[in-house]
């Protein structure tokens, strides 16, 4: 039995915070050929997730808020978000599901966020993912940061000390 407690989940967040991706994630599923992908993902304020799709193959993916608070995005083909949720204890919204070959991306928002995920496998690094040409690559972090800001810009959720 694999048991998630809270000095599991503050030492994933520790992990996370000194990670220079400002992520880190605790695989649960015992190897890339599982077929159910499930993992707990720590992730702080200024992290970048690239916006992606599962196109081939198509996969669903799940985000569940275990601590913090997140924003969840969906967008269409050109970039402009078609949908969101913020997931927190809070705001009693505590999961969502991506469609598969849908584009999003999740944005921390709270400081020592935990989300579980849950995704269609197996994993292959070569197909899992599609990255969203009209989004800034992993590597420019000036863009990077540039892109986040815009969006909560454009949803009206400013952080002035998010990162």
């Amino acid at each position: 039995m694999l048991k998630i407690d809270i000095n599991l989940i503050n030492n994933l967040s520790g992990q996370a915070k000194t990670n220079e991706r400002r992520r880190m994630n605790l695989n649960i599923h015992k190897s890339p050929d599982d077929h159910l992908q499930r993992f707990l993902n720590a992730m702080e304020p200024g992290t970048y997730i690239r916006p992606h799709k599962h196109e081939l193959p198509r996969k669903r993916e799940l985000f569940a808020v275990v601590r913090g608070e997140f924003l969840v995005l969906e967008f269409d083909d050109q970039g402009h978000i078609i949908d969101h949720i913020v997931l927190s204890h809070g705001t009693g919204n505590f999961a969502a599901e991506i469609d598969p070959n849908i584009w999003h991306t999740v944005i921390a928002l709270k400081v020592s966020s935990v989300a579980l995920e849950v995704k269609d496998g197996p994993y292959d690094p070569n197909d899992d993912k599609v990255f969203a040409e009209w989004a800034p690559d992993h590597d420019d972090i000036s863009a990077s940061k540039t892109f986040l800001d815009q969006t909560l810009q454009k949803l009206g959720i400013i952080f002035p000390d998010l990162y």
